[in-house]
């Protein structure tokens, strides 16, 4: 049991310096907010406050982003590539979404842009989370639809 409260407590402590660094803004699952973070170092975005319903960043020229992730581990190389929910998508409160799939050691494995009205037909309604949900699939970059940006995160 104290293999176990250590453990918790070094995550705690990661969790904290993360956050007095400005990589994460919660003390939720470091995933998302990480990504983001990532997102905004790599061009030049400026983060929203954590509160701020539609987007989660915003360039010079005032296009806005939403970021979404999701984290796959070794044990789960076959999960479903389901991103969070996205609340509102019919307000159209962001311009691009930012999609990023970490491999269980928080490299970038695929990332892929696609603009607001390519993200419309593509999800599906999922009433128990209360927004859409959108699945990166090899159709959406196959199909021209996503943009390959694996490389430029890397």
């Amino acid at each position: 049991m104290k293999d176990i409260i250590d453990q918790l407590q070094d995550y705690a402590n990661i969790l904290i310096n993360l956050k007095e660094k400005g990589v994460v803004r919660t003390f939720n699952s470091p995933v998302g907010d990480f990504a983001e973070w990532y997102v905004a170092q790599k061009f030049n975005l400026t983060l929203e406050h954590n509160s701020k319903a539609g987007y989660d960043a915003i360039d010079s020229k005032g296009v806005k982003y939403q970021i979404k992730a999701r984290w796959i581990h070794e044990e789960s190389k076959n999960a479903n590539r389901r991103l969070s929910v996205i609340r509102n998508l019919e307000k159209k409160d962001f311009d691009i979404l930012i999609g990023i799939i970490f491999d269980e050691d928080f490299g970038i494995l695929e990332a892929y842009k696609i603009h607001i009205d390519n993200i419309i037909g593509l999800t599906n309604k999922n009433e128990y989370q209360n927004g859409h949900i959108i699945t990166l699939t090899p159709k959406l970059w196959k199909d021209g639809i996503a943009e390959d940006i694996t490389q430029i995160l890397k």
